[in-house]
């Protein structure tokens, strides 16, 4: 069996990082993306490896000439590179095709070995290596039978987003038998040039052979081996932290980008916290007929979108300011905040990060459950001459929750005392005690002392469209703030969710019933595994303590180098007592129970 690589291109998306060179020699972590492929094709024991070059052709030769590679290299210039499509490349190695079996790769892709060993042990001669599509992929689609068959080619042209839920992504990794390729391939390859040209790509051919009566070819589909395709600078950062070095690197590099994972394949986000099952399918219709409109025009300003808060919290819009997030309200309050303030760590850190360590006074619970009650707040800041209090209910890791009688109490201490209190409510829909929220017109007046923030990203499971609130009875704080964030602070999508949310609130309440009784089946789940001690929570997130040897960090690089999940590690936050925690996520049921397993065969 022999490869050959198609490696003219250009690589023009990669930009300055193609000037000097060609595509295949952009490095991934130190190593180029020929190099690394070139070792994989060599632990094959191949007869030899063949690359098609072109742009900056000898200085591709010229490097892979340094390279310790055992199996023969062969080149074959594409004297026309910049005038055709990858067709032609192979049509240049077309007599190569019919000597003996061939692994067909193209140059920018990166994979780990166990892709192309899935592909060559697979006894089937002829195989296109696909993976379910994914919303990060991009090119050549196609639709399988039940039987492996590719019942359709689909070029991006003829992309239909309906239809996503039937494709597969061709990998461009192919296994060609030397009959496919002499009795079907070739010939086709040859007519298909001489009659359409060579601006076209060789998966064209592939297209008309599967209308065949007998083509030949099946797919061989991937199931979690882990690849990527590199096109321009955001495929190579996240190839990047995809193929680091070690699982530590890995983990490092793919949490400091704070989100975005529904680009990595197949990873479990455990980390991030959103609302599994709310917004309803036809809430989401309802934004999908209306995207062309939301994409193309301006959003309506502030004063617009206050009022279609207002209505959706039933309160006047001069107590109410809409955010980009909660994060854009949390910044510009915090800004405003003089003085001593209180915080309870570890918690959602935005707050603090916020503010002056100097003037910062933090309370830490003193038990292994970092729980607390108003009482204990009370107590502890009563002679700390603070100005202002601020916490977030479900507390976040830890999940504490303070009922919302218990809530009214510290207010009104508070309101005594003449200290300002923020409560965050992200979570608070999550919890047990139905009818908390704090945002009602007549608590918000009657304690002039209380500003609310609410996620709404978070409560309702639209992180995407980036939209917080925040409520209170200070109309010139909320009128201050107002004049302090932009006009447009938020987009037309999430202007439009505003508009139509009010419509799906009995929906929204049958989904928080659904969530509790899943946080309670894996909450039980999670006491089942030996080495784990589950904290009671009352949010969308469960705090576990880990008992055994095992330190948080590894069972987080584990989690993510074994089984492509993402949980927290709360290392970082809680540093008093060693005690060793993580943050999991309350997804659906599925999703669940695939971390469950997963911890179970890590534990047993």
């Amino acid at each position: 069996m022999q490869a050959i690589i198609l490696a003219a291109g250009m690589g023009k998306r990669l930009k300055k990082l193609t000037a000097d060179h060609t595509k295949c020699m952009v490095r991934v972590n130190g190593v180029t993306l020929i190099e690394r492929m070139l070792k994989q094709l060599d632990a094959l024991h191949l007869s030899r490896i063949i690359i098609v070059e072109g742009y900056m052709g000898e200085k591709l030769i010229e490097y892979i000439e340094t390279l310790q590679v055992n199996t023969p290299v062969s080149f074959i210039h594409n004297p026309v590179y910049d005038k055709t499509n990858n067709i032609y490349s192979l049509f240049l190695a077309r007599e190569y095709l019919v000597k003996e079996d061939t692994i067909l790769l193209e140059s920018d892709l990166i994979f780990e070995d166990e892709v192309l060993r899935t592909l060559t042990e697979d006894p089937r001669e002829t195989l296109a290596l696909v993976d379910k599509y994914e919303s990060w992929m991009d090119g050549t689609c196609v639709k399988l039978g039940e039987d492996d068959t590719i019942e359709a080619f689909i070029p991006g042209k003829k992309f239909v987003f309906q239809e996503i839920p039937q494709y597969y992504k061709t990998v461009n990794i192919y296994k060609f038998s030397r009959h496919f390729s002499e009795t079907y391939y070739v010939p086709f390859l040859e007519a298909y040039s001489k009659a359409l040209g060579n601006n076209e790509y060789y998966e064209q051919v592939l297209r008309v052979i599967t209308m065949l009566d007998a083509p030949e070819i099946r797919a061989k589909r991937l199931e979690g081996q882990i690849w990527y395709e590199i096109d321009d600078i955001q495929d190579l950062d996240i190839a990047a932290s995809m193929f680091a070095a070690d699982d530590e690197e890995r983990l490092s590099s793919m949490q400091a980008r704070y989100g975005g994972y529904w680009r990595y394949p197949k990873l479990l986000d455990f980390c991030y916290l959103v609302n599994p099952y709310f917004p309803p399918q036809k809430l989401m219709d309802e934004m999908k007929a209306n995207f062309e409109t939301l994409l193309t025009r301006y959003p309506s300003g502030m004063r617009v979108n206050s009022l279609l808060a207002a209505k959706n919290f039933e309160v006047d819009q001069k107590y109410i300011l809409v955010g980009n997030g909660a994060a854009e309200l949390i910044k510009e309050l915090m800004e405003r905040v003089t003085g001593k303030a209180g915080f309870v760590r570890p918690a959602f850190e935005e707050y603090l990060n916020r503010y002056s360590r100097e003037n910062s006074v933090v309370y830490v619970p003193d038990n292994a459950d970092l729980a607390y009650t108003a009482e204990d707040l009370t107590g502890y800041f009563a002679d700390k001459d603070i100005g202002t209090l601020v916490l977030v209910n479900p507390d976040n890791p830890s999940g504490n929750y303070i009922c919302k009688q218990e809530l009214l109490g510290l207010i009104a201490w508070c309101g005594e005392k003449g200290i300002r209190i923020i409560v965050d409510e992200s979570f608070a829909d999550f919890a047990e005690e139905e009818g908390n929220t704090l945002i009602t017109e007549s608590l918000i007046c009657r304690y002039p002392n209380l500003i609310v923030i609410k996620s709404i990203s978070k409560s309702y499971g639209v992180p995407g469209v980036r939209l917080g609130i925040m409520v209170s009875g200070d109309t010139e704080l909320i009128a201050e703030m107002k004049k302090r964030v932009a006009i447009w602070n938020i987009n037309s999508f999430g202007e439009f969710y505003l508009q139509i949310a009010e419509k799906y609130k009995a929906d929204y309440a049958d989904l928080l019933r659904e969530i509790r009784t899943v946080r309670r089946e894996f909450a039980e789940g999670l006491t089942q595994i030996s080495g784990l001690r589950t904290i009671p929570s009352q949010a969308n997130y469960i705090m576990v303590e880990l008992t055994g040897e095992m330190r948080a960090g590894e069972l987080t690089r584990r989690l993510l180098a074994e089984y492509h999940i993402l949980i927290k590690d709360l290392s970082s936050k809680i540093r008093s007592g060693g005690g060793q925690y993580v943050r999991l996520a309350v997804r659906n049921q599925e999703d669940n129970q695939k971390l469950l397993e997963a911890l179970k065969k890590i534990y047993r």
